[in-house]
């Protein structure tokens, strides 16, 4: 017994109805593609973003390499903004602490968040940050200066990786933003400054 083929009306319903679910799972994807991206990212390293961790290997490895670091502001933010080493050198599983000094240049409070990234970009996935002031929104009042740590290492696995046989420095470039809401602590209230000596 053959099949009756589908009436005429129910054929363009059928197509209306395609596109509407085909419009609405393209606006959800569309909302979703910034955070999924940014997961894939922290989850993989893609695009030299660096990993988290809360506390330190507890081996170190065998290679030493040179970190570099990076500081750039946008225009719209007052601020001057730089590390204080401009690199350092470090055996893989070892533990570093490296100050960014900052300063607000104007009469006014004001606030910024970092975007950052490791170079090449095959390093980010073996560039881990146990702290840093990246992960927050930052606020300085008229001309203060604040001294904010960054804590990293740079995972052991990386000496078995073949893409990092050859690559002898990285560089871990930060770009400050401003932001329009101050709602977060700052980081010298949230006890992140350097210590006093």
């Amino acid at each position: 017994m053959r099949e009756s083929a589908p009436t005429p009306t129910r054929r363009p319903r059928n197509i209306a109805a395609a596109l509407v679910v085909g419009s609405v799972a393209m606006l959800a994807l569309s909302f979703a593609s910034v955070p999924l991206y940014r997961a894939f990212c922290a989850a993989t390293g893609f695009g030299g973003t660096p990993q988290t961790a809360k506390i330190a290997p507890t081996k170190s490895g065998e290679r030493v390499l040179a970190v570099r670091f990076d500081a750039n502001v946008a225009r719209e933010l007052p601020w001057r903004f730089e590390p204080e080493v401009a690199k350092v050198s470090l055996r893989t599983g070892e533990t570093k602490t490296v100050y960014y000094k900052v300063t607000n240049l104007s009469d006014h409070e004001t606030s910024g968040q970092a975007a950052y990234n490791v170079s090449p970009d095959q390093a980010g996935v073996f560039f881990v940050k146990i702290a840093c002031f990246c992960f927050e929104e930052q606020r300085l009042g008229p001309q203060e200066t604040a001294e904010w740590p960054v804590v990293f290492y740079l995972d052991p696995a990386l000496e078995s990786d073949e893409t990092m046989r050859r690559v002898e420095e990285i560089t871990l470039s930060y770009s400050f933003f401003p932001t329009k809401t101050i709602a977060k602590p700052k980081a010298s209230e949230a006890g992140s400054e350097k210590p006093k000596s």
